[in-house]
């Protein structure tokens, strides 16, 4: 029975972003990042046929998505931030004094929608069809947060709804290519994964460690989430390598670690890795190009203490909590 929500609605309305975004570089005449996004929307647009067609043996559709994947990379070599039209600085600061507490609003909202229809979404009908179609619901949840977050935002700020679109293109064009890099080294991570890089791995700390250790094992698991993360710039590129080479084989099956507790907090060990690594540029180079900074490097300069409290306190809970 068809769902009310499912995930390729949500695909539609980015690939309609992206489009909306090439659109608008056009008409500045910015046309390699017109190109790129045009590429991109596409891409995601077409998606559920490039899927259908490599499941019927058609391989066409996902050559044109390889080439369409290498003219991204050509485009984003050309790719340069320039400065965007904004609000002058007097008007943010009147409105951010008019608006207050209430501007966190849509932010909060998008983790807390995330998690109610994680939890909730799965046993809620509307009339005969499910809430929730097939797939990830954490993924449904997150694009449905994103959506109600946009509409509260402009119901908080009463501003007009073209200024979702549009101030969502502004700092997508701030951030370029890198806005890709979380999806990109995801991709990696699983490719470095199905490539035997997972099984190299497990040999290689089996030469290094003692294995019957479960404590070795484990902060061999922490230390690599956080060294390969900075190596590859992503907690999710690295999480897979590493769950293939120690904690599948060596901490899940050979000493019998809880699976949801170690892939959780494995995860979050590793992000501490990504407040340390420039690879990370999303989160670390952007935001110090945006807010104007004199070194690129500040913001992980004023993170590192953070990231390595964290790692500390994740590696006692791992400790605590895994093999209970």
């Amino acid at each position: 029975m068809t769902p009310v929500l499912d995930i390729g609605i949500f695909y539609w309305l980015l690939a309609i972003f992206l489009l909306y975004a090439a659109w608008c570089n056009a008409r500045h005449r910015r046309w390699t990042h017109a190109g790129f996004w045009s590429v991109l929307g596409l891409l995601v647009a077409g998606g559920d046929w490039i899927l259908d067609a490599s499941k019927a043996g058609d391989h066409v559709p996902s050559q044109l998505a390889g080439a369409g994947v290498i003219v991204l990379a050509f485009a984003a070599m050309g790719m340069r931030r320039e400065p965007i039209a904004e609000l002058p600085v007097d008007q943010r600061q009147l409105s951010a004094q008019r608006l207050g507490h209430w501007l966190f609003v849509p932010a909060l909202l998008i983790p807390l929608v995330t998690v109610v229809t994680v939890l909730l979404g799965p046993h809620i009908a509307v009339g005969a069809r499910p809430l929730l179609g097939a797939g990830s619901a954490t993924l449904i949840g997150l694009a449905l947060a994103s959506v109600v977050a946009a509409v509260t935002a402009i119901a908080i700020t009463r501003q007009p709804i073209i200024v979702a679109p549009a101030e969502g293109r502004r700092l997508l064009d701030a951030m370029g290519w890198a806005a890709l890099l979380p999806l990109v080294l995801a991709t990696l991570g699983g490719v470095f994964a199905a490539s035997g890089v997972g099984e190299a791995i497990a040999s290689l700390v089996a030469s290094i460690i003692p294995v019957d250790s479960a404590i070795a094992c484990l902060l061999a698991y922490a230390l690599g989430m956080v060294l390969f993360t900075v190596i590859m710039g992503n907690a999710f590129a690295a999480f897979p390598v590493m769950a293939a080479g120690i904690g599948l084989p060596l901490l899940i099956h050979r000493h019998g670690a809880d699976p949801a507790i170690l892939g959780s907090l494995g995860m979050l060990t590793g992000y501490c890795g990504t407040l340390l690594t420039p690879m990370a540029a999303n989160f670390n180079l952007v935001p110090a190009a945006l807010l104007e900074l004199k070194d690129p490097y500040a913001v992980i300069r004023a993170q590192w203490p953070t990231a390595l409290a964290l790692l500390v306190v994740n590696v006692a809970l791992m400790l605590a909590l895994v093999f209970r």
